[in-house]
């Protein structure tokens, strides 16, 4: 009996190495398809609007005070983001992004950057100023707006995002969906696509789409 206990022993202890070299070779072919997945550089897809949307009209402040209108972004190619200061994960990732686009487009004075709040009774002109130092915003070339949450609320609802207060897994102010998105709005107002904030790679697809409209208007009729 003693032999064949130690028998079935040794049997119970193999099979357990066995699923154990198993379980491991699964985690690691599972780890090396994550890790090559993640290190893909494939330049990002835009995604169009769910609807046709355009710059609708608004006055609201930046950080520094001043007022910014819709006729002050006459002629100009937009990357419009969306933060609010509280969120930790996502909004200084899409900040990060739009500092990149920033330093990308240094010698571009038809470009300018657009950040909208989308939780103003806590994103004080002070407070978006802070944010904006952190992130080296040039106040000039990079507008982070507040102001009253109606007037944002129908700016960022008819001109670029949509809502579902449904959801439970949205935890943004105002219900808005793609909130970690970067759009892209051309001369006229008119917005053209979306890139993933979150993406290393969507600064230089937001040059590259600005470079495209540049060339679409040159060949205007």
């Amino acid at each position: 009996m003693g032999n064949v206990s130690r028998t079935q022993g040794g049997n119970e202890e193999r099979l357990f190495l066995v699923l154990v070299i198993a379980l491991a070779a699964i985690a690691g072919v599972g780890s090396w398809f994550a890790a090559t997945a993640l290190s893909r550089h494939d330049a990002p897809r835009g995604l169009t609007p769910d609807q046709p949307r355009a710059l609708t009209d608004f006055a609201l402040t930046d950080r520094t005070g001043r007022l910014i209108t819709r006729p002050d972004l006459e002629g100009k190619i937009l990357a419009v983001s969306f933060l609010f200061t509280g969120c930790a994960q996502t909004c200084p990732e899409v900040t990060r992004r739009m500092a990149e686009i920033q330093r990308l487009t240094t010698n571009q004075p038809d470009v300018q950057l657009l950040s909208l709040t989308v939780d103003p009774r806590s994103d004080t002109p002070s407070v978006l100023a802070k944010w904006g130092a952190d992130y080296g915003a040039d106040t000039n070339r990079w507008f982070l707006l507040t102001g009253r949450k109606a007037e944002l609320y129908h700016l960022i609802g008819t001109s670029f995002l949509a809502t579902n207060a449904n959801d439970p897994f949205i935890n943004m102010p105002g219900n808005f969906t793609g909130t970690e998105r970067i759009a892209v709005v051309d001369r006229q107002g008119r917005v053209r696509v979306y890139f993933d904030g979150l993406r290393s790679e969507t600064p230089a697809a937001v040059v590259a789409e600005m470079d495209r409209l540049r060339k679409e208007g040159d060949h205007a009729p």
